[in-house]
C-alpha cells in the first residue's frame, strides 16, 4: 500500500502518521524503528450501520440497479473512531499509539 510506503520513508522526519481513506480501521497500530507512530486507516466518525457514514439500504440499491440515487446519512448508532498518540515533547519520537472507539448514542 502508498500508506505503508509512505510511512517508511518518513519514519523518524514525522511524529505520527494516520490514514484514513476507507473508513474501515485497521489494526496495524505501532511504533515505527525510528520513532514514527503508524495505523494505515483510523476509521471514521459516524453511523456504524452505514456504508462510509451513508443508509446503506440507498447504497445496496444503487449497486444492484446501476441507477443514481442519492445518499442520506446514516444517523444512529454513532461512533468515533480515533488514535491517541504520545509523543516525547523532546525528540518529537512517538511513544504509544493506541486505537479509540467510543459510541455515542
Amino acid at each position: 500500500s502508498e500508506k505503508q510506503a509512505l510511512g517508511w520513508y518518513l519514519d523518524g522526519r514525522v511524529s505520527v502518521i494516520v490514514g484514513t481513506h476507507t473508513h474501515v480501521p485497521t489494526a496495524d497500530e505501532r511504533i515505527l524503528p525510528h520513532g514514527t507512530a503508524y495505523i494505515t486507516d483510523v476509521g471514521m466518525t459516524g453511523a456504524f450501520e452505514s456504508v462510509i457514514g451513508f443508509q446503506y439500504e440507498i447504497v445496496i440499491e444503487r449497486l444492484l440497479s446501476q441507477l443514481p440515487a442519492t445518499f442520506k446519512v446514516a444517523k444512529k448508532n454513532i461512533r468515533l473512531q480515533a488514535v491517541l498518540v504520545d509523543i516525547d515533547t523532546k525528540s518529537g519520537k512517538a511513544l504509544s499509539i493506541k486505537r479509540i472507539e467510543k459510541h455515542i448514542d
